[in-house]
């Protein structure tokens, strides 16, 4: 047996024996047949190894792949985590802001109180102010008749002072009027 290198073309063995001999033919044509098949399975064959070279490269692409798509999961999970934690403290100082908020409330409500409470002494207050106030004009306005009346007075004192000043000088000249006819008529 003669061996062949892969892919080289199979030499056509010799047919022995006489033409018309149905064995000899039958081989022959078993033989071409099974040239054809090998021809044909050489070319699967190769085709066969050209996929598995592309499938290698295919593979190879998807394990980079995998490779890039497992860095950037770790990745994600770690910003996952950051972002987690932020929400929690995000969640805390809501939740804190919320509590500041209710405290406020409960101030705004006292001081809501207080102002309304403030508003009604205020009022009280104001209208103490307006008695007072009408209190003081008509104590002015009296005061201001009461001035005046003094001021009457007083030139009525004045005047009377006056007349009285001029009734005791005219006393006095009638006194020594008086005293001068009561001396003439004891004189006589």
């Amino acid at each position: 047996m003669v061996c062949c290198a892969p892919g080289a073309p199979l030499p056509r063995p010799r047919l022995t024996g006489t033409p018309g001999s149905r064995p000899v033919q039958q081989v022959a044509r078993k033989v071409v047949m099974l040239e054809n098949d090998l021809e044909r399975a050489e070319e699967r064959a190769e085709t066969g190894e050209a996929k598995i070279v592309e499938l290698e490269e295919e593979l190879r692409v998807v394990g980079n792949n995998l490779k890039s798509l497992e860095v950037s999961e770790e990745k994600a999970n770690q910003r996952e985590e950051a972002y987690k934690e932020q929400i929690k403290q995000l969640t805390n100082r809501m939740k804190q802001a919320r509590e500041r908020e209710e405290e406020y409330e409960k101030q705004i409500t006292l001081y809501t109180g207080r102002l309304k409470q403030a508003s009604e002494r205020e009022a009280v207050f104001e209208e103490r102010l307006k008695d007072h106030a009408a209190r003081c004009r008509t104590a002015e306005a009296r005061a201001e008749f009461a001035e005046r009346s003094v001021q009457k007075l007083q030139k009525e004192v004045d005047r009377l002072e006056v007349a009285l000043v001029e009734a005791r000088h005219q006393q006095k000249l009638l006194e020594d009027e008086m005293d001068t006819t009561l001396k003439d008529i004891q004189n006589l």
